[in-house]
């Protein structure tokens, strides 16, 4: 049953961006002095102001992401098509996700934190901020799973281009305290560690520099590029970083399809794939998609200086408890855990195999039939049979990807 919802989720992430109703440039009027919103092209004055500053094509790609086989089949979908509407606005996203305009001292942009070729995680146990400042805990990989952009948990838009919440099972940060992409977004950007920028006052420095004028006319068919509409562009554009393409894939459709793995795969892999099946999917799910249990306390400490969610709902029973990550792209995402103390996947492998702490919100999962913390003795062959799985997570297209990496010249 938990796996037809999880399928289900990922079919919505695509379905419910594409066709919930939006702020759409469908039938939308001709803006004096810019091309047809509904036209993929610049016009050639609108791409000369452009690429002075931006190294991005003159006609705005319409991807198709094609499903695995294994998550395919399920949803009876083989691909799915990005709408035209979509890929205008991640467009417009992209480019404010890698603009440091976007902070109050020019400091730091999306991508200060979520770098492209970390699986848009950061390689920091605690990231920049403006003036000298570092986050409080670890960031979380955007580039881990489908089911992290927002159709589970996200918002769509009315016909005037203003957001409506729509909460989901998916919540964000370690402590779950955004229910929305939207919510999310806007705590990053005011947050006063991270970028301290009020978000109407960069809705106007944006709208009236000429780039964004031509990027918010494409993607909504005005000029008047809104809070709203910052935060919709940057849900666009981060829907669009999917890791669909991995060797795990790859081994679970060759499992689907009855053929040899030996060969494809090594004996190492195919070992520490029954590992995480035993030991790890019961909590992070065998698809690798949304994980089966969204939080809980793994046993880091006794006692925690950052109480996690408890801190967020005061409750004493979620003390210590944080969100579980998804694991796509795992072995490029480090440093780990939300204060970022395990630099290798070798020291969480570790901590799994003997570590685990007594604390009193230990998950039920990860004590033994004596309701002790589970210890869970991995061989150094073990160890290195879960390290070779966990790099089978690894999706290269999404680190080269040119519709996702920094469009400023």
């Amino acid at each position: 049953m938990h796996r037809l919802l999880t399928l289900f989720a990922i079919v919505s992430l695509f379905l419910l961006t594409a066709c919930l109703p939006e702020s759409s440039t469908i039938d939308a009027p001709r803006v004096d002095g810019f091309s047809d919103p509904d036209d993929l092209r610049f016009n050639d004055e609108e791409f000369a102001t452009l690429s002075a500053q931006l190294n991005i094509p003159r006609e705005i790609p319409q991807p198709i992401t094609r499903l695995p086989q294994h998550i395919g089949n399920s949803t009876g979908m083989s691909e799915l098509l990005t709408s035209s509407s979509d890929a205008r606005k991640a467009l417009l996203g992209r480019v404010l996700f890698y603009d440091k305009q976007l902070s109050a001292t020019g400091e730091t942009s999306c991508a200060t934190c979520h770098l492209q070729e970390k699986a848009f995680s950061d390689d920091k146990a605690f990231s920049d901020g403006i003036n000298g400042a570092v986050t409080k805990r670890n960031s979380i990989a955007l580039g881990s799973v489908p089911t992290f952009a927002p159709a589970v948990s996200g918002y769509g838009s009315s016909d005037d281009g203003e957001n409506r919440a729509v909460e989901g099972r998916v919540k964000f940060f370690w402590d779950e305290r955004a229910a929305t992409i939207k919510e999310q977004s806007i705590a990053t950007i005011q947050d006063p560690i991270e970028m301290g920028k009020d978000l109407h006052q960069l809705s106007s420095e944006l709208r009236n520099q000429e780039i964004y004028r031509i990027l918010s006319v494409k993607a909504f068919g005005t000029a008047d590029l809104t809070p709203d509409r910052i935060t919709l562009a940057l849900e666009k554009f981060t829907a669009s970083i999917m890791s669909m393409n991995s060797r795990f894939d790859e081994l679970v459709d060759a499992e689907q399809r009855g053929q040899q793995l030996n060969g494809r795969f090594t004996d190492s892999e195919l070992a520490g794939r029954r590992l995480f099946l035993v030991n790890c999917a019961s909590c992070h799910s065998p698809s690798l998609t949304e994980p089966l249990v969204p939080v809980a306390n793994n046993g880091l400490e006794v006692t925690y200086a950052d109480q996690g969610v408890g801190g967020r709902t005061g409750s004493p029973f979620d003390n210590g408890v944080f969100k579980v990550p998804f694991l796509r792209n795992v072995a490029l995402t480090g440093p780990y855990m939300h204060d970022g103390r395990f630099a290798t996947l070798r020291e969480v492998i570790d901590h799994y195999s003997d570590g685990i702490q007594d604390h009193r919100n230990l998950h039920p999962l990860l004590r033994d039939a004596n309701n002790r913390p589970r210890k869970m003795r991995f061989s150094e062959a073990e160890k290195q049979a879960l390290l070779d799985f966990l790099a089978m997570t690894t999706d290269e297209s999404v680190l080269r990807d040119p519709a996702l990496a920094d469009p400023f010249r």
